[in-house]
C-alpha cells in the first residue's frame, strides 16, 4: 500500500516539482481522488439499497421496510462502505505524514461506531412505526422506551469511543463513572423518574395516547398527544399544548376520561331548581287535567287507587287537601320527568336515568336530572342535554311551577310615591 503513495510522490519528483512541495500536492491528489471514490462508492451503494428496499417493500407490503427508507436506513449503511475504503486508505494517503495516522485511524472508528449506532436506532425506529401502526399498540407510550433505548445505545458508545480513542479498557471509563454517579444521578433525576413513571403508567394501563385527561394542577383539559420519558404532551380543546412532567402522573391526581368513551355514554347531572311557594297539593278537578298527559295518565290512574285506598283505611277527612294522602303537582313534574328522559331517543337505556330531588336550597328546590346520553360526542352531548332541558324548562308552568332565578332590574315593578298634605 505504501507503493501507491510513494509511486505518485515519485511521478510528482520528476514532472518538476520540489521535493518539499511535492509531498503536500501528492497529499491534496490523494486525498482528492478519496473524496470523489467516497462519494461515489456512497451514492452508489445507498441507491441500490433504495432501490432494493422499494422492490421489497412492493413485494411483502410488510410497513417495516417502508420505515426504513423513511427513517434514513439506507443512508447510514451505505456510509460503511465508504468508510471502510477511507480507513484502510489512511496509511496510503498520510504515508509521508506517519504521525497524522493514529489519531485518523482512531477518528475513523469512532465515526464507524457511531454509524453503527445510528443503524441500530434507525432499526429499533422502523419496528417502532410498524407497531404503532397495529391496534394494540397504538395508544401504548413508544416514544418512552425509545427515549430509553437511545440514552442505553449512546452510553455504550460513548464507552468505545473513550477506550477507542485512550486504549484504555472500558473498565477504566466505569471506574471514573463511578466517582461521579451522585452528580449524574442529579443531572438525570427527571429522566430516571420520567422512566419509572412510564413504566408504572403502561403497567397500570393509567394513560394511553388518545385520551382525554384533566389535570387543573398543570392546566390541562384535552386529548393526550405523545407520551414520551420525561413528559406527556396534552392537547387542550382551546388548541393550546399542556406539557405535563411524565412523574407528575404518578405523584399527582388526574382525571381520565376513557372510562367514559368505553362505556359509550357520558353523564348529565344537572338541576332544575322549583321555586318552593308553587308546590302545591292537586285537587280531583285538576287531575283530570294532568290525566290528558299522555305519559302521566296512567301513572295517575295507578298511584291514586294506592292514595284513596290508604285515605280510606286511615280514614282521612278529605274536606282539607291537607289530610291523609295526595298527589302534588311537583311529585307530577318529577314524574313526567322520568318518563320524558327514559323515552328520550339520545339517552342510553342501559344506564342510570332520573329525577331525583336534592336539599332544599335558598334558591329554590333543586330536581336533577341525572341520565346518560347514548354518545360521548361534545356537540351531540350539549345538544342532547340543551334539547331535554328547554322541553322540560317550558313544562314547568304546566305544572303550576315556577323556576326560581334572581330578579332583575327589569323584573322590579315601580313604587307609586304619594303625597299628603299637612293636617
Amino acid at each position: 500500500m505504501y507503493n501507491i503513495s510513494h509511486l505518485t510522490y515519485k511521478l510528482l519528483v520528476r514532472w518538476g516539482i520540489p521535493a518539499e512541495v511535492a509531498i503536500y500536492v501528492n497529499l491534496f491528489l490523494l486525498l482528492t481522488v478519496l473524496i470523489g471514490l467516497v462519494y461515489i462508492l456512497q451514492y452508489l451503494v445507498r441507491r441500490l439499497l433504495r432501490i432494493a428496499l422499494i422492490r421489497i417493500t412492493k413485494r411483502t407490503r410488510i410497513p417495516f421496510f417502508q420505515h426504513l427508507l423513511e427513517n434514513r436506513f439506507p443512508h447510514y449503511l451505505a456510509l460503511t462502505v465508504p468508510l471502510i475504503l477511507i480507513n484502510s486508505s489512511i496509511p496510503i494517503i498520510f504515508a509521508g505524514f506517519q504521525n497524522l495516522i493514529p489519531p485518523l485511524k482512531a477518528l475513523a472508528d469512532v465515526y464507524m461506531i457511531l454509524i453503527i449506532i445510528w443503524m441500530i436506532m434507525s432499526l429499533i425506529r422502523s419496528g417502532a412505526d410498524s407497531m404503532r401502526t397495529k391496534p394494540g399498540f397504538r395508544e401504548k407510550p413508544i416514544d418512552s422506551y425509545l427515549q430509553v433505548i437511545r440514552i442505553i445505545l449512546f452510553l455504550f458508545a460513548a464507552v468505545l469511543i473513550f477506550s477507542t480513542l485512550t486504549g484504555k479498557s472500558p473498565i477504566v471509563f466505569f471506574t471514573a463513572m463511578g466517582a461521579v454517579s451522585a452528580v449524574l444521578l442529579l443531572m438525570f433525576k427527571d429522566t430516571i423518574m420520567g422512566f419509572v413513571a412510564s413504566i408504572q403508567v403502561t403497567t397500570n394501563d393509567m394513560v394511553r395516547i388518545g385520551d382525554w385527561i384533566t389535570m387543573p394542577k398543570f392546566g390541562a383539559d384535552g386529548d393526550v398527544t405523545e407520551i414520551n420519558l420525561t413528559t406527556v404532551k396534552v392537547r387542550n380543546f382551546d388548541k393550546t399544548i399542556t406539557t405535563i412532567p411524565t412523574y407528575a402522573l404518578i405523584s399527582d391526581s388526574f382525571q381520565n376520561w376513557r372510562g367514559m368513551h368505553e362505556t359509550g355514554g357520558r353523564r348529565i347531572k344537572r338541576a332544575i331548581y322549583i321555586k318552593q311557594s308553587t308546590i302545591r297539593f292537586v285537587n280531583n278537578e285538576e287531575l283530570a287535567h294532568f290525566r290528558k298527559v299522555q305519559s302521566l295518565s296512567s301513572y295517575i290512574d295507578h298511584r291514586q287507587k294506592d292514595i284513596d285506598k290508604n285515605n280510606e283505611r286511615i280514614g282521612a277527612d278529605k274536606s282539607l287537601l291537607i289530610n291523609g294522602r295526595n298527589l302534588t303537582n311537583a311529585g307530577l313534574y318529577r314524574k313526567y320527568i322520568d318518563n320524558y328522559i327514559a323515552s328520550h331517543s339520545g339517552i342510553h337505556k342501559k344506564m342510570t336515568m332520573m329525577a331525583r330531588q336534592l336539599a332544599p336550597t335558598a334558591n329554590g328546590l333543586p330536581l336533577e336530572i341525572y341520565a346518560f346520553t347514548g354518545t360521548t360526542k361534545w356537540i351531540d352531548y350539549e345538544h342532547i342535554m340543551a334539547d331535554i332541558f328547554d322541553h322540560l324548562i317550558a313544562a314547568a308552568p304546566f305544572f303550576g311551577l315556577q323556576i326560581y332565578e334572581m330578579e332583575g332590574s327589569g323584573d322590579l315593578k315601580p313604587v307609586e310615591i304619594r303625597s299628603y298634605d299637612a293636617g
